[in-house]
This record gives C-alpha cells, sequence and structure tokens, in this order.
C-alpha cells in the first residue's frame, strides 16, 4: 500500500508541476497549487522512509500491513484535503470560514495525530532493536522518530492556537518555496526541522558507522549528539516563534 501511496503522490506532483504555469490565481500571496506541490514533496520522502523502515523491520507481517495501511491512509487523506482546498481557491489548514471548510481542517486535525500513533510504533520497535540494521544507523532511527513527535507536537500547538505564525497575519509575506513568515514568528520552521530528522540521523548513523577506527561509544555518542544539535535548533526556532521573530527576516 506504501507503494501505491508514493506514486499517488508523484502523479499529482507532476500534475501540479503541469499546471502552476497556467494557472494565475494565487491564494495568500502565492501560486493556488504551491501548497499541494510542497506537501506532495514532503509527503513522499516521508512514505519512502516508512517503506524503508519496514524493509528492515524484524516483525510480524500483520503489524507491517497495519502500519503501511495506515499511515498510507493518513497522508492520503491530508493530501486530498490540501488540494481540494486549493482547487477551491481557499485555505487548507485552520480554516473555519465555512462548516465545509471546518469539516476540512478537522479532518486533517485528526490525521495528523493517527499518524504519530504508527510513528510511536515504529520507535517502540526501534526501542527494542528490532531493525536489521547497525546500531548507530538504529540510534538514528531512534532519535529521528522522537524527533517527529516532537515536530508533531508543534504542529498540534499550531492546531491549538489555530495559526502557524504569531504577531501577524496568517496569510502575510513568506520565504519563496516555503512561505514561512519574513515579518513574524513562525512554528513550521521547527515543524520541518522535525519531520525531516527522520531522514537525516539514519543517514548520520550510517555515515558513522562506516568510520572503522571509531568505538561504538564513540559512534552512538555522535548520533546522540546531532539528534541534541537538531532538538536545540528545533527549541531557538520554537522560542523565536512565541516571541514573534521570524526565522529569516527580509
Amino acid at each position: 500500500m506504501l507503494a501505491v501511496s508514493i506514486g499517488i503522490q508523484f502523479l499529482l506532483m507532476v500534475v501540479l508541476l503541469l499546471m502552476l504555469p497556467f494557472d494565475s490565481m494565487e491564494i495568500g500571496g502565492r501560486a493556488r497549487w504551491a501548497k499541494p506541490l510542497n506537501f506532495t514533496q514532503s509527503m513522499a520522502v516521508y512514505l519512502m522512509t516508512v517503506m524503508w523502515l519496514l524493509d528492515y523491520l524484524r516483525a510480524a507481517k500483520w503489524w507491517k500491513s497495519c502500519i503501511s495501511w495506515g499511515v498510507s491512509a493518513c497522508l492520503t487523506i491530508a493530501i486530498f484535503c490540501i488540494t481540494l482546498q486549493a482547487a477551491r481557491g481557499t485555505t487548507s489548514h485552520f480554516n473555519t470560514d465555512t462548516p465545509f471548510d471546518g469539516a476540512v481542517s478537522m479532518i486533517m486535525d485528526i490525521v495528523d495525530p493517527v499518524n504519530s500513533v504508527f510513528v510511536v510504533i515504529l520507535l517502540v520497535f526501534a526501542f527494542r532493536s528490532m531493525y536489521d540494521l547497525s546500531r548507530p544507523v538504529v540510534w538514528g532511527i531512534a532519535s529521528g522518530l522522537l524527533l517527529f513527535l516532537v515536530s508533531s507536537a508543534v504542529g498540534e500547538l499550531m492546531v491549538f492556537r489555530g495559526s502557524a505564525v504569531v504577531g501577524v497575519e496568517p496569510e502575510g509575506p513568506g520565504l519563496p518555496l516555503l512561505n514561512w513568515s519574513i515579518e513574524g514568528g513562525d512554528f513550521r520552521p521547527a515543524h520541518f526541522l522535525g519531520i525531516h530528522a527522520v531522514q537525516v540521523l539514519p543517514v548520520v548513523g550510517w555515515l558513522v558507522n562506516r568510520r572503522e577506527h571509531w568505538s561504538m561509544a564513540a559512534k552512538l555518542t555522535a548520533v546522540l549528539a546531532a539528534a541534541a544539535l537538531i532538538f536545540a535548533i528545533i527549541g531557538f526556532t520554537v522560542y523565536q516563534a512565541v516571541q514573534g521573530v521570524p526565522l529569516i527576516r527580509l
């Protein structure tokens, strides 16, 4: 099922790329297809990461099927909602302008924590060393999944506040492509860092494991140090957002 979901993301990505130059409509100051396009890329990478994890997971087949179907369903529903609202010419997240908009926003607010449940399951397997990979890579997986959950908590904070930004209008000026606010605080940089730590830290584990002259303790320490650095950056960007300070002011 993950392969099908990845295919959906890539197919949609191609369609959106083809449509982008021929549609002048904007939502919040940027092309209306820009947001779903960004999300297809991020979701495709995440889905491929989960597929990779399941390939090396030593667990019963039904566990893998449950995670595969669950994650695929959550992300397929989410990208459908985001693309639907873009097609309607309106925003997707934090939109309660009409009962329909509120329902779509609520669906996305539900599937995100549901996806986190499957991340917790993958994390438990990592703590039990059930991935057929070297210890540094497994530690990278575990720390990456932990930071993913931290980023999910930042996402829930945005849901609780009803906005991703602080001190400015939600659809104000933002960075090219990413649209992170350049005038006020924004929780999205912290959310982004945590989500993609699950790809970065296993790679860090793989790289340090290739250092043959390093002891295992040194390798594991390096992985934890990288995770601590990312966590510190996430914490700093959250603090900036709370203070109403943009990550980059232009």
